[in-house]
Formats: C-alpha cells, structure tokens, sequence
C-alpha cells in the first residue's frame, strides 16, 4: 500500500508530532510518508498534491483549527479518488465518533484517541485478513450504522520509536517550531480542556528523550516546544530536564514549557534565575481566570497568590520570557469579574498576555453540562461561545476589541513605555484603557484595513486627542520615545508635530561639536554624527527617565544614537553632555 500521513496545520512554520509518530511506529513494516500542509493553503492546491502521490490510503490528523478545511480536502478527494482509504485520528474526531461518521460518509475509518498502534493494526488488517472487529480502538460504519470497537489499553510509552529520526525533516529543522513530548496526560481536571478526559500522567524514556533531543540541536533545530500539558508536576524531573538542556543549548536556541504556575516551586526559579542563559527558556502559563467561583465550577485548582510569587520571581530573574493565558467566557465569569481578571493578570506585566475565548470542545465536561450555564456556541470548529446565562454577545464583542489593540499595543512591544504609562497613569484600569481604545478602534473600522508600523502610533494619538485623555502630552512624548528606541534605523518622515526647529537644531550640534566629549565617546567624526544621530524633543525630563522611570514634565532635548554595527539606537539627553542656556531647560 501506498500510504500517506497527512494534516493541515496552522501555519507553515508548525510541525505535527502526531503524523511523524504514526510513521515511526508503522516502520519498517510500512512506509509512511508525510504530507503537511497549512489551513491557508487553496484546497484544490492540497488535493493535487495528494492526488500526485498516487495513494491506496490517506491519514489524516484533526484538530479543532483544522477539521473544517481538512473536510474540503475530503469531500474533493473522494469525488477523483473513489478507492482510496481515508482514515481519520486526532483530538477533534475521537471524542464524537457516531457524529463525525454520519457527517462524513466519504471516510472509511476513524482512530480513536492514542493512534500509534491502532494505525498500525488498522494497516494489518487492510493488508490482510480485513478483520476489522480485531482492531482496537476505531470507528466506521458497517450496512450504514456506527460501528466502535473498544478502545485499546494505553500504549507503553517507554517503549515508543522516536518521531525525529526522518532525513527529509533535517532541511527543515532550523526553520520550524519542532515540539516534542516527554510524558502524556495531565494531573488536574479543568472541564474546558481535553486533557482532564485522560486520568494521570505517563511518562517517556528520559534518556531516549535527551538522545533526540541532542539530535534535533545537531541537526540545526533553534524552536523546541514541550507540549506536556504541566511540565513542572514533578520537581525533580522538571529540575533534571532545564539542567540538561542548559548543558546542551545551542547558540539561538530556545525551549518553551506549559508550566503550571502555582505549583512551581521557589528553589526551582532560583536555580533558573541563577543558571539558564537569558532567552533559552519561554514559559506558557495558563491563568484563565482569577475568579475562586469560576475556578471551582470548572474544576480548576488555582492558587493565584503562589502563581504570582512565581511570574514575579521569573520577571525579577530577567532570564525568563512569560507567556499568561486567559480565557473569556468560563461560568459565572461575568463581564465585571472578566475585567478584574484582566487586570489582575496584567498588573504581573507579563512579556505576553493572551486573550482568549472558551471553546466547547467535544468530549469536554463544560460541552456536556452547556445548557446548565446556557451556553450558546458555534455548532462547528473552533466551537467558540456566543454568550452564557452572565455574559452575552455584546459583552463578548466588547472583550474582542479588548482583544484586537491588546494584540497590537502590548503584545508586539511596539510601545512598551506607552502602554504602562496609559494603564497606570490616565485610566483607572488597564483592562479601560484597552477598551475604551479597542472600542474606538472599532468605531473608525481600522479594524477592516491594514496599517504600517506608523499608523499604529498617530491612530493611538488621535484616540488621546479626540478623547482629551489625561497627561496625553506626555503619554506622547513616551511614544516617541518608544518608536525611535525600536528603530533600526533613522526615520525619514516623523509622524509627530513637535519637530525641533531647524536653527534650535543647529546649534544643538553645534554645541555637540565644539564640546566634543560626546563624539570622543562614540569614536564619531562630524560627518558620521550627522549621518548617524538625531536630535528631538521631550515633554519630560529624559534624564530623570532613564535613571529612575519617574515622568517629569518639563521640555528636554535628547540626542538619539542609531548604531551602524547592530541596529541598536540609543536616546542621551543632551543636558548631560552639553549646557545649552538658550535651548535646554
């Protein structure tokens, strides 16, 4: 048989662990071969593809971002491939098989839940005997009604063929995220997520982990992702894991983990505080909501004081980037609680805050229990919400726009200083801020058109001017800040108004000039400090700034530096460096 693992992930750079096990675990007996593919990529483009390979049987991996164009592929593959097997596995279709079946008469087999020997059974009894009722653990329909074998036991962890070893992924390795398992199943039981479904967790061969794990680094790989859903449930493994990789890192690379915030223990920061290179390690901790009623109807054990001791020490450690999650939408969690969730989350100043909003995925308890809380949801993927008995569509539009400029503002670190400024200082909340600009945003439908790097800062000064917001000059001044300490190079055409006149310009460099330290300093000639400096002006004291984050008003001239060797610019307030009675206050 020809056969072919496929699956459309989401995006180009993403690879799928599913379909590299399915072909570890059938080899040798059979040759798998893989086929990725993106949801944004044009579906007859897809079936071609496929179609060129001259398959006996397609595979493919579902999931919730990806069922409903994998179902595209689907329907034109049957229609000019009549014969081909079409097996489907994955999260989306394990947990409602007699539904995917009825839906979609043109698929032959589903794999239900861990599909690594399934699969290969499956294959077996294709190739042979077609003993379909010995096969563990899979759906399809037999005279038109549902069949579902029972499930198989678990499959020995220990024991399972690496996903890694392929030549044809070694081209590929420096340019993806490559995620990689070392235990499956997850301790807690939070009703929104299919990992509760699961009971316990088991465990992969450590040292087989770490041999593929020096392998991918050998191989050029500079994105590992661990997708256990708690990598910290065991603290001595979780401490013998970040030792390895810290002895094995690679110049560039980087290693992300779902930690579980609230469990992660004091001794185990310090230790990374102390030993992990800056920007090795990336952590991804779910929050959802700080509301103990919520928490509790979910079955989402929280402590959120402890979770803030541990993001904290990790920020203080400055080695760490953060990544919280927050989900929209969980019962009881009205518009008002959501709000204060926001802002509890946000005051922890995390490197990135994800918004998100409740999917009621199959399988799951809250899918189950739905009308209890009046759920209203998508009847198709990705299954998100519309409202519940405390929250409705309008409060959920509101929060998207909440959403849309979080994204823009915090997220993409465009304006760092700005943001802070704003959420501390002119609005009562951060969660306000974002708001009332998100609803704003909305209101101009900016939303409906792209937008330059530009756009994004006078789009945020129109809103403080429109909306005579507090301090907006000097929220101003701290964009401008913002965008010249991000720029690679000097810009040609500012957006802001308070452009230095030519003549107070002049004789700023002038003073630069014939005092000359400044120059000496940098080992910049005349020429090369016109070439590679720029002098603006500040509603604040850029001094005071810089030494202790206090905003001063008060009118300051500041010299920027933009580095020819890396790009990196520099902002000197030139009251350091020259006394200019005339110009400089």
């Amino acid at each position: 048989m020809k056969i072919i693992a496929s699956t459309l992930n989401a995006k180009y750079i993403h690879t799928n662990l599913a379909i590299r096990y399915l072909k570890a675990y059938a080899a040798p007996d059979y040759d798998v071969e893989l086929a990725e593919y993106t949801i944004k990529d044009p579906t007859l483009n897809i079936v071609t593809d496929l179609y060129n390979k001259k398959p006996d049987l397609i595979g493919f991996s579902c999931y919730i971002w990806n069922i409903e164009e994998t179902i595209k592929v689907i329907e034109i593959i049957r229609k000019i491939m009549p014969d081909v097997k079409i097996v489907l596995g994955g999260p989306e279709v394990s947990y409602d098989v007699i539904h995917w079946l009825n839906r979609l008469p043109e698929i032959n087999y589903i794999v239900i839940g861990e599909g690594e020997e399934t699969f290969k059974q499956l294959l077996d009894e294709l190739n042979g005997n077609m003993e379909l009722d010995k096969v563990l653990g899979i759906g399809y329909l037999k005279d038109g009604k549902p069949v579902i074998n029972p499930v198989r036991n678990k499959v020995d962890l220990r024991e399972m063929p690496s996903p890694f070893r392929f030549e044809e992924d070694i081209p590929h390795l420096s340019k993806r995220v490559i995620y990689i398992e070392t235990s499956r199943g997850c301790p807690f039981s939070c009703q929104f997520c299919l990992s509760s479904i699961e009971v316990g967790v088991r465990y992969f061969n450590r040292e087989k982990i770490k041999e593929d794990i020096r392998y991918l680094l050998d191989n050029g790989a500079k994105t590992i992702k661990f997708v256990d859903r708690t990598f910290n449930i065991s603290r001595s493994y979780a401490m013998e894991m970040f030792q390895f990789l810290i002895d094995e890192r690679r110049p560039g690379a980087v290693f992300q983990f779902e930690i579980t915030g609230d469990i992660m223990r004091p001794e185990v920061i310090d230790f990374l505080n102390k030993e992990a290179p800056a920007g090795l390690f990336r952590f991804e901790i779910g929050v959802q909501s700080t509301n103990d009623l919520t928490n509790e109807l979910v079955k989402r054990r929280q402590n959120f004081e402890k979770l803030t001791r541990t993001v904290r020490m990790v920020k203080e450690g400055g080695k760490i980037i953060q990544h919280l999650d927050l989900i929209a939408g969980l019962p009881e969690e009205n518009y008002d609680s959501f709000r204060k969730t926001f802002n509890d989350v946000f005051e922890l100043e995390p490197e990135e805050l994800q918004l998100g909003f409740l999917k009621m995925l199959r399988g799951t308890g809250l899918r189950i229990s739905a009308k209890h809380f009046g759920y209203t949801y998508m009847d198709h993927a990705p299954y998100e919400i519309l409202g519940n008995n405390v929250i409705d569509f309008d409060d959920i539009i509101r929060i998207k726009q909440v959403e849309d400029v979080l994204e823009k503002y915090w997220n993409d670190h465009r304006m760092d200083r700005t943001v802070k400024f704003l959420t501390s200082q002119s609005f009562d909340t951060p969660f306000d801020f974002f708001q009332e600009f998100g609803t704003y945003w909305e209101k101009q439908n900016w939303s409906r058109i792209g937008h330059q790097l530009e756009d994004l800062f006078t789009r945020l000064k129109q809103f403080l001017s429109e909306k005579n917001i507090k301090d907006s000059d000097l929220a101003e001044g701290l964009m401008k800040y913002d965008y010249l300490i991000n720029r690679r190079y000097k810009p040609r055409k500012a957006w802001w108004d308070d452009i230095v006149e030519r003549k107070t310009r002049a004789e700023l460099y002038e003073e630069l000039i014939k005092e000359g330290k400044f120059m000496n300093d940098l080992n910049l000639n005349e020429r090369e400090l016109y070439k590679h400096t720029q002098i603006e002006v500040f509603p604040f004291c850029i001094k005071t700034y810089q030494q202790t984050g206090n905003i001063i008003p008060q009118t300051s001239f500041g010299i920027i530096y933009f580095e020819p060797a890396d790009g990196s610019p520099t902002i000197y307030p030139l009251d350091t460096i020259i006394v200019q009675k005339k110009t400089v206050s």
